[in-house]
């Protein structure tokens, strides 16, 4: 109608143009896309020479399990495409079979090659994990009954794992009081309105947010305000009658401090884990960098220095107190569950190595498949100049189709 319009009577095209779509017609249109997308992406997983596949599930306002499935596969030019695959309503019950069911359904749908699958991330639930009957067992199973019984990595979700090793620190006496008397303040009209006053009063331009153990960057955030605002939230509880005994109690600020500035420490890792597009050896970097850190940090706490522990060094100063060794402990903790958590990294580091630092590599002490094609990239001047120009996303690209079991190895790192 608009192209008739055009020629017809063009002074009238905007009045056509104002014309709604019928229901049926938009219906329509969202069907063709989504339609589109998924033949889009049957294309490339048709394509694919590795695939790694990442699964999620979590429970919707509604009570309704929804399982989230991810794709990320390398084609034979060592293109990188990472995909969301569907989201899976599990309606009835969520055992390790439904979930299992579920998966195979949705990638079968995508027409995956099962002989080219390379790995598992899972959320880690007992569903997921169990070494019997659990998603990740029957997974494995049924791919390497499609590849001859080569080797299949699964894995904890780092993020996940990230936010566990949190908790181990087991802070409990101080995220109580926080969530109570934010829910005290927060919860309820008259006590919000009181205290964003106050907060006018004193020209803070923010107020105190809400913690919520599914968006696990809140606790950082949640800390940080609560210490900041320590004094007005006193103010506000000694006004309501609520006082809050441990502001008194040094021990106890001292505690807060730390969680505080841990907690910061935590949640910049956090950031570094996410976004699109990464390689898991980058991941694997920042975990190893993040380890090395709290080493540093257990040396210093263990001499009472709190170097990078600001808000702990604030309190322990204004409070003349010396406690600040017995919070070495607690790092010493979280070292312990970081190394635990991580383990399955360190049967991967050699593939790693390689990938990353291909031109320091010692062929005597790899695999007798690739020591020969390491020794001819290794005296390749071109190739090292396009290593240090290309990204390790890239660089292998400039390999085919020359080191067939070099790009094989790069095929299976990058899409991890």
């Amino acid at each position: 109608m608009l192209k008739a319009a055009e020629t017809v009577c063009p002074e009238k095209r905007q009045a056509f143009a104002n014309i709604s779509l019928t229901r049926n017609t938009v219906a329509d249109r969202i069907s063709d896309l989504s339609e589109d997308l998924g033949s889009q992406l049957k294309r490339k997983v048709k394509s694919f020479i590795a695939f790694s596949v990442a699964i999620d599930e979590s429970t919707d306002i509604t009570d309704i399990a929804q399982l989230a499935i991810f794709i990320r596969g390398v084609d034979d030019t060592l293109t990188v495409t990472e995909e969301f695959v569907e989201l899976v309503p599990m309606t009835d019950t969520t055992t390790a079979a439904d979930i299992f069911k579920a998966l195979i359904g949705a990638l079968d749908r995508v027409g995956v090659d099962w002989s080219r699958a390379v790995s598992l991330a899972t959320d880690g639930a007992p569903s997921m994990t169990g070494r019997k009957a659990g998603v990740v067992t029957k997974f494995r199973e049924k791919v390497q009954t499609a590849n001859g019984g080569r080797d299949f990595w699964t894995f904890h979700c780092i993020l996940h794992q990230e936010a566990l090793c949190c908790k181990s620190l087991k802070m409990d006496n101080v995220m109580e009081v926080v969530v109570q008397t934010i829910n005290f303040i927060q919860s309820r009209g008259l006590n919000h309105r009181l205290f964003d006053s106050l907060l006018r009063e004193k020209d803070h331009n923010y107020g105190l947010p809400y913690h919520t153990e599914v968006r696990w960057l809140s606790l950082g955030a949640v800390l940080r305000r609560f210490f900041d605002l320590r004094e007005e939230i006193k103010q506000l509880m000694e006004k309501k009658g609520k006082p809050l005994l441990e502001f008194q109690s040094t021990e106890w600020m001292q505690d807060l401090a730390f969680m505080v500035d841990v907690t910061e420490h935590l949640d910049n890792l956090n950031k570094m884990l996410q976004g699109r597009s990464k390689v898991v050896t980058q991941y694997y970097d920042s975990i190893c960098a993040f380890k090395l850190k709290l080493s540093l940090l257990e040396t210093q706490l263990a001499g009472g220095d709190a170097a990078h522990f600001p808000c702990l060094k604030d309190v322990c100063a204004t409070q003349h107190a010396a406690g600040m060794k017995r919070f070495k402990d607690k790092i010493t903790g979280l070292v312990r569950e970081f190394k635990q958590c991580f383990q399955i990294f360190g049967e991967l580091e050699k593939d790693f190595k390689v990938f990353c630092l291909p031109f320091t590599a010692n062929a005597s002490d790899l695999p007798v498949n690739i020591q020969l094609e390491i020794i001819d990239l290794q005296c390749d001047s071109d190739l090292k100049g396009k290593f240090a120009a290309a990204g390790l996303d890239t660089f292998y690209q400039h390999l085919l189709p020359g080191y067939p079991n070099l790009t094989t190895l790069a095929a299976k790192v990058l899409c991890m």
